[in-house]
């Protein structure tokens, strides 16, 4: 018995565990309709906005952040991830009321506040018990119950769709956010001085809106996932031109092969650091977008989706960890806010750019993939500039000091 435990990471406590399941079911709610809704919006009429689908909801998550950010450090960590998980249950429910194109396109504004919340806590409380030399690998076992929950998610919903249809597929959505909520209500809280929620908690100055010292990997991160809106947004028409009939297929794929070399790069950037991690992910995001820019087969396209879902793996637990290693403890929820901020606009400006250039024309599936893989590229150069103090701290020595990485 005692063997099987040694095998265990040392931060893989109950809490841990209860944090990782919520967040697969959080993400799996969410992301379970989204292959279904282009087809459902121009089901209502609104076949030309299909670049908001993505957009509006990133919208709101990044003008939600700074404050998900403040509340996380002020009234806790549980708070923000229960109230963004309560966001996606009520608006799941209300998907199928609506009729009309625009209600359709409000409701995503409103469900991006989901997003906007619970990531922001659910990553704050991971820093919060996880050792400063273990955030790499915590990171990446935590993102990857959240990838898991991304690729179960559009394959369940496809399945959903394609037998019962898309409402029983809203109230699927929001039956496993309700679960993400049972399970979050049972973790112990860590911010320990909590204040009371009042009205000046809603009240921003300038200098809460973004963290400084956060910067460099948030500009990384945003020039980066401009390929994932584009994913999200294209990617279904793409699959019904190449004769996919799940369109929530390569979702699965990309997220399926993003999950065993999460752990292994979170770990790689607690020894060697996050910078030279990112090159390897950037890098092999220029090559997912190409190949999916000029894929003539389903194999192809597939073959594109695994590469990029490594690329995905590698840098979502890196960027998070060093997010975390350059902001303040007592800052720690407004870092990682800044970070989702670049992270949903990117997503966001991604969605938008794709959706336009695409117009529904086929012809312009390689053009669209391709600006993604220019915008990784342009990460990719960027980072040999990052100024060393910047840099993540790597062990000297085997004594646990830390010292400036190259």
């Amino acid at each position: 018995m005692s063997k099987k435990l040694t095998l265990l990471p040392p931060f893989f406590t109950l809490n841990f565990f209860l944090l990782c399941l919520s967040s697969f079911l959080f993400f799996a709610s969410f992301n379970m309709i989204i292959p279904e809704l282009p087809a459902y919006l121009s089901s209502l009429g609104g076949e030309e906005y299909k670049g908001l689908i993505i957009s509006l909801f990133t919208l709101t998550a990044g003008l939600s952040r700074p404050f998900s950010g403040k509340l996380a450090d002020r009234i806790g960590r549980k708070p923000v991830m229960v109230f963004g998980a309560s966001i996606c249950f009520v608006v799941s429910l209300m998907y199928p009321v609506i009729t009309s194109a625009a209600g359709f396109l409000l409701l995503r504004f409103i469900h991006g506040f989901s997003t906007g919340f619970t990531p922001t806590g659910v990553s704050a409380y991971v820093a919060d018990i996880v050792p400063f030399n273990k955030r790499g690998e915590a990171m990446g076992l935590q993102s990857l119950f959240g990838s898991l929950g991304m690729a179960a998610g559009p394959a369940f919903g496809g399945f959903i769709g394609n037998i019962w249809g898309i409402e029983p597929l809203f109230y699927a959505s929001a039956f496993t956010a309700i679960l993400s909520i049972l399970v979050i209500i049972r973790l112990k809280e860590t911010v320990e001085d909590r204040e009371k929620l009042n009205r000046q908690h809603f009240r921003l100055h300038r200098y809460e809106i973004i963290e400084k010292r956060v910067l460099q990997p948030s500009f990384v991160l945003l020039l980066t996932v401009f390929s994932f809106g584009t994913v999200l947004t294209i990617i279904p028409d793409y699959s019904d031109y190449l004769g996919i009939a799940n369109k929530g297929l390569f979702f699965a794929v990309f997220t399926l092969s993003s999950l065993g070399i999460r752990i292994v790069a979170g770990k790689t950037s607690d020894k060697y650091g996050r910078i030279p991690v990112m090159k390897v992910a950037t890098l092999s995001m220029v090559v997912a977008m190409l190949i999916i820019a000029f894929a003539q087969s389903k194999a192809m396209l597939l073959f594109g989706g695994v590469i990029f879902g490594c690329s995905v793996g590698m840098n979502s637990p890196t960027i998070s960890a060093w997010t975390i290693d350059l902001s303040l403890d007592a800052f720690r929820g407004r870092a990682l806010a800044t970070m989702y901020i670049a992270l949903e606009a990117g997503i966001g400006i991604g969605a938008f750019v794709s959706g336009w250039i695409f117009a529904n024309q086929v012809e312009n599936f390689p053009l669209v993939f391709s600006i993604g893989a220019i915008t990784s590229g342009i990460a990719f150069i960027y980072l040999f500039f990052i100024p060393k103090e910047q840099r993540f701290l790597v062990p000297e020595d085997s004594s646990g000091e830390w010292g400036q990485g190259d």
